[in-house]
């Protein structure tokens, strides 16, 4: 794989060496150092010149989501922030994981001194079964090992990576070789606040910006310390959002899910939160939105419908967007793009004009931006004249598949 560049003259390869140790050794704990001792000197700071490539739970096209090697890839794929779900362990170890419950994306079925736990609880109005997270301490979390997600992608990394902690994820971020941002969500706070005590009545919000300070995350969107150390926190449940507003001043995004589906704490539904009302109150605890990209621009029989307005309202309120999740394979690129991926980038930062996109793929999107970039196609340099002869190559490969 190739080295991570650092500036236009210099290189390492301190990602891939990494990677390469944690297929080795990942049993180990911790496996990362905690807490991060690089200093943040002399580092490539994050680039706002364009929109924001967000690491969607990592590289997880490529490698099991959520685990330290995804985003290792993402970094040096060149990712702006690698973006984690953040769930809480029977302990009250906040962990970076998607799912409440381990099924899916783990080896648990594997493990007959676990077969005991499987429970049925409510989750957002849904009675699911499975084992949940929160009925494993983190010492036996760190038994598991992840698996992939899709059955269509790589499987050759199934098996050799644990679950990770919040900690961990910050430190992977603190050593990258430039500055990297991150994108933590507070994942079904509801449900884990019912089912997680911590002591003196403390809340999964709490310990989540409590992990945060302690890492030195801290500033608003775009100040001195926002640059040190870039952060977006993000949420489906609006009442967490407006909790933490009293508890850190860091940026903060709304996430939206589809229209079908209400908000998991206040039950509002999506035309509700997409108003221009709500839009109006919200902007006072976010920076931005989060929509699932199918409620912006609707689909119908795999086909783009008409743009809605949302992005263009919200951009009225001062509220940024990015949209989730913008994945390379054909079963999730809609007939209007033929097949290609970078036609997908190209109507989404071009036509609809979002601010940064969630992808599984980070090494793609950043390609795209890079080979598309003004600064590569109008400086007269060599990498412009590449840059337009790999878009050419690209169309006649297009072209050819469509043939």
């Amino acid at each position: 794989m190739d080295c991570l560049r650092v500036n236009a003259t210099t290189s390492k390869c301190f990602v891939p060496f990494l990677f390469l140790s944690l297929i080795a050794g990942c049993a180990a704990r911790p496996f990362y150092p905690l807490p991060s001792k690089t200093s943040n000197e002399n580092r490539q700071p994050i680039q706002t010149s364009r929109p924001y490539n967000i690491a969607h739970r990592g590289s997880n096209g490529e490698i099991p989501e959520e685990t330290a090697a995804a985003y290792m890839r993402a970094i040096e794929e060149g990712a702006d922030f690698i973006e984690t779900d953040i769930l809480s362990s029977k302990d009250g170890v906040l962990i970076c994981f998607h799912d409440v419950t381990l099924d899916e994306t783990t080896d648990v079925t594997k493990h007959k001194d676990f077969a005991n736990r499987k429970r049925t609880y409510e989750v957002q109005g849904v009675n699911t079964t499975g084992f949940f997270t929160v009925d494993f301490t983190l010492e036996e979390l760190k038994k598991l090992r992840v698996k992939q997600r899709y059955i269509f992608r790589d499987q050759q990394y199934n098996g050799k990576f644990p679950i990770i902690t919040f900690e961990e994820f910050i430190s992977i971020a603190l050593d990258a070789p430039r500055v990297v941002g991150i994108y933590p969500e507070i994942k079904n706070p509801v449900f884990i606040n019912q089912r997680v005590k911590w002591p003196d009545g403390k809340r999964f919000e709490d310990k989540f910006v409590e992990t945060l300070k302690k890492y030195g995350y801290r500033g608003s969107y775009m100040s001195k310390d926002w640059f040190k150390q870039p952060l977006f926190i993000q949420s489906f449940a609006p009442t967490s959002l407006v909790y933490i507003s009293n508890l850190t001043d860091s940026p903060k995004i709304f996430l939206i899910d589809d229209v079908t589906i209400p908000t998991q704490d206040t039950n509002q539904s999506y035309w509700e939160i997409t108003s221009d009302d709500y839009l109006d109150f919200i902007k006072e605890y976010v920076v931005g939105i989060g929509p699932w990209k199918d409620t912006v621009v609707p689909v119908k029989d795999d086909y783009l419908q008409t743009p809605t307005d949302l992005v263009a309202r919200a951009h009225s309120h001062n509220l940024q967007v990015h949209p989730y999740t913008y994945r390379d394979e054909n079963v999730f690129l809609h007939f209007n793009f033929h097949q290609d991926a970078y036609q997908e980038y190209d109507y989404w930062l071009t036509k609809i004009g979002v601010d940064g996109l969630f992808t599984d793929f980070t090494g793609s999107l950043h390609k795209f931006q890079e080979w598309t970039s003004p600064l590569s196609q109008n400086d007269g340099s060599d990498k412009g004249s590449a840059s337009k002869l790999l878009d050419k190559i690209e169309l006649l490969i297009t072209s050819y598949k469509n043939g």
